[in-house]
């Protein structure tokens, strides 16, 4: 088939890309049952094999991938708990997350009071008071930096792989929104490890400039060791901010004598509360555990897009033009849906494969042709699948799929 055939149908399927959504959807809801209280959004972006010219919403922004090098297109999903896609759109490659949340979920038909789940950067103030116009919930990652958390009014919970997360409660003064700080035993390793060799590095770089004061010849200006400290405490990753640090002048007042410094951890930091996140919802009637178990469905978009990416095909884009990107997008997403159907119907089966390991599991049955010479001169064709694998025939039976697709056709010429 010539790539312009495929080209043009890419571009039929974003002409009528609204209509063919929704009627997916539909169907898919039809078979699962899927109920439509929860919603989650979230945006990824992908980069570009070339500088894509022509495509004017090929942007320069932070790619999730670490390929700033390369101009970005950002794609957002609407999706259900089920995680199942409702809505995608193609965004410009810079584009502020925060913006684009309310254009994706007008015209949803979400029952009032659907719980919108959405991370920091989505969540702004803004965001959050047109939710509540609407009339949605919402759980969102909270943008607040000042962390508190109190382990003797937490409770304990399991992740899926046997983690402790430690969820406390709070309810604001008004009773209308619910802050939800988590402890978790993995993060708090990792934060304290982070924080450790930024400190480590702030204290050398404090070290240094001292032992260099001894040095006839180092430069000793009291406004320039002031201003090698602010640069100093400018890469410091916010560390700078636990220290004070005092410069001592000599007797002239204008040269630094010393160097001494005090660490001092700020409240509600890193360094005092390592491990802790915030969570917040107008869902006030939830406990903590239910709340903390809703918003790792926000964990699961992770491995939607993951599966996007890697399996389906989504990185990098090859297109130049801003139409055939798009296809290009929404193809994927639809692939998406599909393999997403499957593999829930699998796993009501108990097979609970990734997409790429059931592709090579599948890949080991195929059909055959078999030629023969007849005494009457004539040619015997005889097409036929290959004997399926004991694994195969497992995908075949929790799919209600014969084990030899197709059958066995004759043909004689």
């Amino acid at each position: 088939m010539p790539l312009m055939q495929l080209y043009r149908t890419s571009d039929l399927l974003v002409r009528h890309r609204d209509k063919i959504e929704r009627a997916l959807f539909g169907r898919i809801q039809d078979l699962f049952g899927l109920p439509l209280t929860v919603t989650l959004y979230d945006l990824t972006n992908t980069y570009f094999e070339g500088t894509a010219a022509g495509n004017p919403k090929a942007g320069r922004g932070r790619s999730k991938e670490k390929r700033s090098d390369c101009p970005l297109v950002t794609l957002g999903l609407v999706l259900d708990g089920s995680g199942f896609v409702r809505r995608s759109k193609m965004f410009a490659g810079n584009v502020a997350e925060s913006t684009t949340m309310a254009d994706m979920l007008k015209g949803l038909t979400a029952p009032q009071g659907a719980l919108v789940i959405m991370d920091a950067g989505i969540a702004t103030a803004a965001n959050i008071v047109w939710l509540k116009k609407q009339e949605y919930r919402y759980l969102a990652v909270s943008r607040e930096r000042a962390r508190q958390f109190d382990p003797d009014k937490a409770v304990d919970t399991l992740t899926a792989s046997n983690e402790t997360i430690q969820p406390q409660r709070v309810m604001n003064d008004d009773g209308t929104e619910v802050r939800l700080y988590c402890h978790s035993t993995g993060r708090d390793t990792r934060e304290t490890a982070i924080a450790g060799r930024f400190v480590t590095r702030f204290e050398t770089g404090l070290a240094n400039l001292a032992a260099g004061l001894s040095k006839p010849r180092a430069q000793k200006k009291l406004a320039d060791i002031q201003q090698r400290i602010g640069r100093l405490k400018e890469k410091s990753h916010g560390i700078g901010q636990h220290y004070e640090i005092t410069v001592t002048p000599d007797e002239t007042r204008t040269k630094a004598a010393s160097i001494t410094w005090t660490k001092t951890p700020v409240e509600g930091s890193m360094l005092t509360h390592p491990g802790v996140y915030c969570l917040r919802s107008n869902e006030t009637t939830w406990d903590a555990a239910k709340l903390w178990h809703t918003y790792t469905m926000l964990t699961d978009l992770e491995a939607v897009f993951r599966g996007l990416k890697s399996e389906l095909g989504l990185r990098p884009v090859f297109h130049h033009n801003e139409k055939r990107t798009e296809g290009h997008l929404l193809i994927t997403v639809l692939a998406y849906q599909l393999v997403q159907a499957i593999r829930r119907k699998l796993e009501a089966a108990g097979v609970t494969l990734s997409w790429a390991r059931l592709r090579e599991i599948l890949s080991g049955q195929q059909r055959v042709t078999a030629t023969f010479r007849q005494r009457d001169g004539r040619t015997l064709h005889v097409r036929k699948p290959t004997i399926a694998e004991p694994a195969l025939r497992t995908i075949h039976h929790a799919l209600g799929i014969d084990a030899a697709p197709g059958g066995v056709r004759k043909l004689i010429v």
